[in-house]
């Protein structure tokens, strides 16, 4: 009738079932990868979290976070999902995780596991070996530049580098093996990574007086030409991908802490039903519940949108996490009053400590930055403004 004869329609419907095969073959191999993840995420977080509840931390010692940072390290629960390959929330829940249960451990396990990432996404895996502990150091005030110097005529990543200057708040640097550094080279950025046994390094606590996070072991370092090696090329650091999926990793951090405190709100207001105490705990998971949805979704959208610039979402999911926090901190503190707060060493360790870590936002200039990032372009993806604060997608 149209002009096709037998033969041609057999092999057309061969071809049909063929591609109807691969394709449910393609589903079924997806659903096998898809299920062997959900259950490699389950036992992670399940082992993560047997091994933080047999941790007591009762003071700002630096060296217990360090002895407990290496110990993590040892049971293999440092390798998590990287960033953007559809764990993103997997990765994320070992975070806050780790941050509920002491924020200054997890200050120097979420260094040591986004260095292994940035070394991933920069190709180069292998000096992440096992038994090694990094630190990522990438705070540059004005005017104090780490000054990066070749060595012979090498360049690029890679490359031999002597590195000359000081950096500033340096978490954990007398406990860590290694560091990734953010340093200038030829007036131009670049990452290093170094060995931290080199007599050419000094430590000093000048410079960090902090009570909250003081268990982090924050310091100055300086570098008389310590040896180093370049990794990337010049503005890999802060170009690629995963620079704002780490930053989106830090508010996992505060939504943990924040999290945790509320944990112990809660265990107050069931032993004891106080109205106020109630209206506070009411508020708390609202709060909560708020900021834990757009961590959600913004996981979700980085492992759907692993190359694309993520600097919108993170930044919102940044601010609604520490304005979260924030009020979280607040409620607490009001509804518990002084008791559990001078008897119970984690809850004042936490309060104590959550102030300090939450100012890695920066935060009405980051609410500048998004308001601009939307004004010169509203999304991402669809770059309508009518369209940016819908309930269903476009």
């Amino acid at each position: 009738m149209n002009g096709i004869g037998s033969d041609e329609m057999f092999r057309r419907e061969s071809v049909r079932e063929k591609q109807r095969v691969d394709s449910e073959a393609r589903d079924s191999r997806d659903d096998d990868r898809f299920e062997r993840d959900a259950q490699d995420d389950a036992v992670l977080q399940h082992v993560l979290e047997q091994q933080l509840a047999e941790l007591r931390f009762t003071d700002g010692a630096p060296q217990s976070r360090g002895a407990a940072l290496e110990a993590l390290c040892a049971r293999g629960l440092d390798r998590l999902p990287m960033p953007g390959h559809g764990r993103t929330l997997a990765r994320w829940s070992a975070l806050a995780a780790v941050a509920a249960c002491d924020l200054a451990l997890v200050k120097l396990y979420e260094g040591h596991t986004d260095a292994i990432a940035i070394l991933a996404e920069l190709r180069e895996s292998a000096r992440a070996a096992p038994g090694t502990r990094w630190g990522v150091w990438a705070a540059e005030p004005p005017h104090q530049k780490v000054i990066a110097v070749p060595e012979g005529k090498n360049g690029g990543s890679g490359g031999r580098l002597r590195l000359e200057g000081v950096k500033p708040w340096c978490s954990g640097a007398a406990m860590l093996t290694h560091a990734l550094v953010t340093v200038s080279r030829d007036g131009e950025p670049v990452l290093a990574a170094l060995e931290l046994a080199q007599p050419s390094i000094g430590i000093s606590g000048d410079g960090w007086h902090a009570v909250g996070m003081a268990a982090t072991g924050t310091c100055e370092v300086r570098f008389d030409g310590a040896h180093a090696w370049q990794v990337g090329e010049v503005g890999d650091y802060l170009a690629r991908p995963g620079f704002w999926h780490g930053g989106a990793g830090i508010a996992a951090c505060w939504y943990g802490c924040a999290a945790g405190i509320a944990s112990v709100l809660r265990t107050q207001v069931a032993r004891r039903a106080e109205p106020h105490a109630c209206a506070h705990l009411g508020a708390v998971d609202a709060q909560l519940a708020a900021a834990g949805a757009l961590l959600r979704e913004t996981a979700a959208w980085i492992d759907q949108h692993r190359r694309a610039n993520a600097l919108h979402r993170v930044m919102r999911v940044r601010l609604a996490v520490e304005q979260a926090a924030t009020a979280v901190l607040a409620h607490a503190t009001r509804a518990l009053g002084p008791g559990p707060l001078c008897s119970e060493p984690r809850l004042a360790l936490a309060v104590a400590d959550l102030p300090v870590f939450l100012r890695q936002s920066h935060a009405e200039r980051d609410e500048a930055a998004l308001g601009e990032a939307l004004r010169d372009a509203p999304d991402q993806l669809t770059c309508e403004p009518e369209t940016l604060w819908r309930l269903a997608g476009p």
